[in-house]
């Protein structure tokens, strides 16, 4: 009963702060879908852009772990951590001097990743038709999906390079962002 009684209150306060702030929901989501288009319209510019964003990650998130590493470097798996570090920096280094480079390897990154998710998807959609589920259907045509969609990247490299990444970053900010307007006009309406 506590429980219940826990998540009934965390709601309840969600709903509140969401119905409070819905026109800051509802402009972030309006900002993330044409933020969204604009990355469909010039996907080769926003490929662009998240490796380059991907590399600053990488390096910043590498020069803290090195630092964080000597900092404690008595704790036990100092190299490993001195390692990870390492790579961190030169991941980063490395798609900053060479960024159409990097779209290139984070396209087969990207490939790579929906035939594996494409094939774990169908194996998972097949489990559930031996349980008779009835949604294992709209499993298994996720997974094909995932499958078409690698298929479409990895048979076009190296040209798909230029789109794929801007592309699926695009879709992702559109739907991201009118999921967010969705929701400030179902919480306005409250």
């Amino acid at each position: 009963m506590t429980l219940s009684n826990d998540l009934d209150k965390l709601r309840s306060k969600m709903q509140a702060a969401v119905k409070a702030h819905w026109k800051a929901f509802l402009f972030e989501g309006i900002l993330l879908v044409i933020l969204g288009i604009a990355a469909i319209i010039v996907p080769t510019f926003a490929s662009l852009a998240v490796t380059i964003f991907l590399g600053w990650m990488f390096l910043i998130s590498g020069i803290g772990g090195l630092i964080v590493t000597f900092w404690a470097r008595n704790m036990p798996g100092f190299w490993w951590s001195l390692i990870s570090a390492a790579l961190a920096v030169l991941a980063g280094m490395v798609l900053l001097a060479r960024p159409m480079q990097g779209v290139l390897t984070l396209t087969i990154v990207v490939g790579a990743y929906f035939v594996a998710e494409g094939v774990a998807t169908v194996m998972y959609a097949l489990e559930h038709r031996r349980e008779l589920s009835g949604r294992w259907s709209w499993l298994l045509i996720a997974g094909l999906m995932d499958i078409v969609i690698a298929f479409f990247i990895i048979a076009g490299l190296p040209e798909s390079a230029g789109w794929a990444i801007g592309l699926l970053v695009g879709l992702n900010l559109m739907f991201g962002g009118a999921t967010l307007i969705g929701m400030a006009l179902a919480a306005r309406n409250t």
